[in-house]
């Protein structure tokens, strides 16, 4: 609201409720810049900052308490608990919204909306306003100018808090202890569903769920970035690339783990390991403020070519082979994103043209990868179907980062060695 100051209003809207066939929901999810502002994670509900108005700031308009509604779905907040449980200064019926906002926005000079993220409510607001402009005259007035109020608010999301950090902490944890897990029971034999399981209950059991759609792919699977299926048998011999995290209190873990299905790594696969592990810590030696988003990438980048260089499937000098992009054949998406509320968290990665600047507070991910597809002309049979990816949370500190997910094994001694060992 000091960012918006006084003139402005912003207005949100809580994710609507959806449906997954016929009259069966979707567990139900908050709008992540919705729950960041008001921590109020029901449907039907609308906030409203208006700076400076004198009989009451932060408004919730939400669904009333209605005792023969709650006996199917669970207890509302109603307007009370919106005051006294969430802070609102004043809270009224969603029912009321077309009745009471019209007239709260019409004091306003600058509305701040996020549009095109809710496309019906986008239509009522802009009804309003219509309205307003239509009315003219002395005793009607309608604001100015619409503002985004995400290159406000999503600047702000970007630095986290003492409090955030510390569910992001929690996430991953509970992240490590699922892969450990999962890791511990692998065996040649089991589908990939039956691994995705073992996520599923150590997120459940502390109470999480997961983060994004889980990726459990062996074999040449783990060649196809965003393979959900999950279905296949892991075979002896096989790597399994496993992608998978949880989120706390909306907070996201984002974790990639690959290991082999039997306990031990091929000739190749090892190496092809060796250069992502090392492309990944080359990452890491660039995430402190005052470095830039990008160097991390461009280490993992110079990292990855030179060992691809060194097996022979790239030819050529380092420098050109990077500045012609070879490496993407193999390594094609970035080393990293932000990491918050949402998996791909907002905020901006460049500003004014320039990549920004890393600084105290920032959460993103880093996860080099080397991915060989089956048929790749040019290359020898003994490599394909060969795909890694070692993927860690990351936070920046005052004077460096601190590994969020540090308590899961990367190297390739401890993951044989974990590899199986709940088996016996």
């Amino acid at each position: 609201m000091r960012m918006m100051g006084k003139g402005g209003i912003a207005v949100l809207p809580a994710s609507p409720a959806k449906l997954r066939n016929r009259d069966s929901e979707y567990f139900y999810r908050q709008d992540s810049d919705f729950h960041y502002l008001t921590g109020f994670d029901e449907p039907e509900a609308v906030a409203v900052l208006v700076p400076g108005r004198a009989s009451g700031e932060f408004l919730l308009f939400c669904r009333e308490r209605d005792p023969a509604r709650e006996i199917w779905d669970g207890r509302r907040a109603g307007t009370e608990g919106a005051i006294a449980d969430f802070g609102a200064d004043d809270a009224f019926p969603i029912s009321d919204i077309d009745e009471i906002l019209p007239g709260i926005i019409e004091q306003c000079e600058r509305v701040y909306y996020s549009i095109g993220a809710h496309p019906d409510f986008d239509r009522r607001l802009i009804g309003w306003v219509s309205v307003l402009r239509e009315r003219g005259g002395l005793r009607s007035h309608a604001p100015d100018e619409f503002i985004g109020l995400d290159h406000l608010l999503h600047d702000l999301r970007l630095y986290k808090s003492r409090a955030e950090i510390s569910a992001m902490r929690k996430a991953a944890k509970i992240a490590v202890k699922a892969h450990r897990r999962a890791m511990g029971v692998c065996r040649p034999g089991l589908y990939e569903y039956e691994l995705e399981a073992e996520y599923h209950h150590e997120f459940r059991r502390h109470g999480t769920r997961m983060s994004y759609l889980p990726i459990v792919g062996s074999g040449a699977n783990a060649c196809t970035l965003h393979y959900i299926e999950n279905d296949r048998l892991i075979e002896d011999g096989d790597l399994v690339l496993v992608d998978i995290g949880c989120e706390f209190d909306y907070y996201a873990a984002d974790v990639t783990r690959t290991f082999p299905a039997n306990g031990r790594f091929s000739d190749e696969q090892r190496a092809i390991y060796e250069i992502v592990l090392d492309a990944h810590a080359a990452a890491l030696e660039y995430v402190a403020p005052g470095f830039h988003w990008n160097e991390p990438h461009e280490a993992a980048v110079k990292s990855v070519t030179r060992g691809l260089r060194s097996i022979g499937l790239l030819e050529g000098r380092l420098p050109k082979l990077i500045r012609d992009g070879a490496y993407r054949r193999f390594f094609m998406h970035r080393t990293g994103h932000w990491l918050g509320l949402d998996v791909h968290d907002v905020g901006d990665y460049k500003v004014a043209d320039h990549w920004r600047l890393l600084e105290r507070g920032m959460v993103l991910t880093i996860e080099p990868g080397v991915y060989i597809a089956p048929g790749s002309r040019g290359v020898a049979k003994r490599w394909w179907g060969i795909g890694v990816r070692i993927e860690d949370d990351v936070v920046v500190t005052v004077d460096g980062h601190e590994v969020l997910t540090r308590d899961l094994p990367r190297g390739i001694e401890e993951i044989e060695a974990l590899v199986g060992a709940a088996l016996g």
